[in-house]
């Protein structure tokens, strides 16, 4: 049976996709006071990166986060296991940091720090580089696969390989001193460990810095979803000024705004052209924009050309767009409640873990009593209790520890050289002690005693730390 001839009215079939893969965008590379500024972040950024893990302090790694061993350096501070509060107050100030900077200029931290921003943007630097600008990118991808192609495409993708591979190498020896690291991973003798950092570092940055590049900011990144939640209508964003740029449209530079009845934007599209995520300013706020400012540096240097004002696409706040305040003003707005809560948060936050880090104690001692043995008498007939002590040194050098208790009349402590205890550096021992003291002051039940703790480097400061127990009479 054969079907009938289908007439020119009858609908056509059409294939439904449930998906359909992101079309590459090739921004053009802006150039101006933004894009400069960006430059200098990227500078400054990946030297902290790249650059501190060589820096030797006292002769180790200057900055080291030494997970098998349970220490981290940051030059001249040592931290333990026992020093995990303070990561929890630097999430604290990354957290409000955060917060407090997007109330005041939006998604300034997107834009000119974030990693996955700053590396797409090494990424768009080797495009341009070895493929040429926006257009010839353009031109490349749509030619046929011939030898010229592939030498190119072959010559981008050897400098983005060694880009991650270093990446992830660097990452590893944040973690594993890096001077060691490097020739053991050349050399192949470097631990499994080390090499799994650095490859799934290294394989991550390759994935979201030039294969997904503003994927992630468009759909992983959950930041772009609440940022909204931060803003007011006194919050730094960039905006394009309708009524000033519209209506758009092309015209002759020496055209005059009376002969073509248009606003300054003359429809040149160049501030898509240069945006990373691939949308137009001009249809207003949208979440995916990561405040890089590149399409003010691009509208910027049309207006120069056109002889116009520069700021049709500016740094600006709602209100000013609304015409409650001019843009002169937007420093006295700074000081309103949610910037001023946000700040008090902060302030407090960072005030309390520099007085925590410059105040902690680098020896710490726990007192466990021993409750195999409650109570005994020992041989000068005196009632005895035995503890273990548990002493956590985090500090780089050799520590002397010397202790004393308190509670009673007549109490002795033992089970500790006379000279001192010698803590090696960034070890936990456990010494087991013994208390005593005349029965007649310690009968049935529970008494309050106190343990107090000297230590000191040779040569170096005293310090002290007390520390209450109990002792159980008979």
């Amino acid at each position: 049976m054969s079907s009938a001839p289908k007439g020119p009215n009858q609908p056509k079939e059409q294939v439904i996709q449930l998906y359909q893969s992101a079309k590459r965008i090739h921004p053009k590379m802006a150039k101006g006071r933004f894009a400069n500024l960006r430059l200098l972040m990227i500078l400054a950024t990946q030297f902290v990166f790249y650059v501190v893990p060589w820096f030797n302090w006292s002769g180790r790694q200057a900055v080291l986060f030494d997970i098998p061993e349970r220490h981290f350096y940051i030059f001249g501070l040592s931290l333990g296991m026992g020093d995990l509060i303070y990561l929890a107050l630097l999430l604290i100030i990354s957290a409000f940091g955060l917060f407090w900077w997007t109330t005041i200029a939006g998604r300034l931290w997107c834009g000119y720090a974030c990693p996955q921003t700053v590396y797409t943007e090494i990424m768009l630097w080797i495009d341009h580089i070895v493929e040429g600008d926006r257009n010839k990118r353009l031109k490349l991808d749509k030619e046929p696969w011939n030898f010229r192609k592939i030498r190119i495409k072959t010559t981008k993708y050897l400098l983005i390989f060694a880009v991650c591979a270093w990446t992830g190498i660097t990452f590893a020896g944040w973690f594993t001193p890096i001077r060691e690291l490097v020739p053991a991973v050349f050399t192949f003798t470097a631990s499994g460990g080390a090499l799994f950092a650095a490859a799934f570092y290294g394989f991550m940055t390759w994935l979201f810095a030039h294969q997904m590049r503003e994927q992630v900011c468009l759909h992983m990144c959950p930041y772009a979803r609440f940022q909204s939640a931060m803003f007011d209508k006194d919050t730094l964003i960039i905006s394009y000024d309708t009524e000033r740029g519209e209506p758009r449209g092309a015209r002759k530079k020496t055209a005059s705004k009376e002969e073509t009845k248009l606003g300054d934007c003359i429809n040149c599209t160049m501030c898509v052209q240069v945006c990373p995520v691939g949308i137009d300013i001009r249809d207003g706020l949208q979440y995916q924009c990561i405040g890089c400012a590149a399409c003010i540096d691009a509208c910027d240097e049309i207006m120069d050309k056109m002889n116009y004002p520069r700021g049709l696409i500016r740094y600006t706040t709602e209100s000013v767009l609304a015409h409650e305040y001019a843009d002169k003003d937007i420093k006295k707005r700074l000081l309103r409640p949610r910037v001023i809560g946000y700040g008090a948060v902060l302030f407090a936050a960072v005030i309390a873990m520099i007085a925590g880090i410059s105040t902690r104690e680098t020896l710490s001692v726990d007192i466990i009593k021993d409750r195999g043995v409650m109570v005994r008498e020992n041989s000068q007939g005196w009632l005895e209790n035995a503890y273990n002590l548990r002493i956590i040194n985090d500090s780089e050098n050799e520590q002397v520890l010397t202790a004393k208790v308190s509670g009673f009349d007549d109490i002795a402590l033992t089970g500790l050289p006379s000279d001192g205890l010698k803590v090696p550096p960034k070890e936990t021992i456990t010494v087991p002690v013994q208390v005593s003291t005349i029965p007649e002051y310690a009968d049935k039940g529970s008494h309050p005693i106190e343990f107090e703790f000297t230590y000191r480097e040779t040569g170096g400061e005293a310090h002290t730390i007390r520390e209450k127990a109990s002792f159980i009479g008979e």
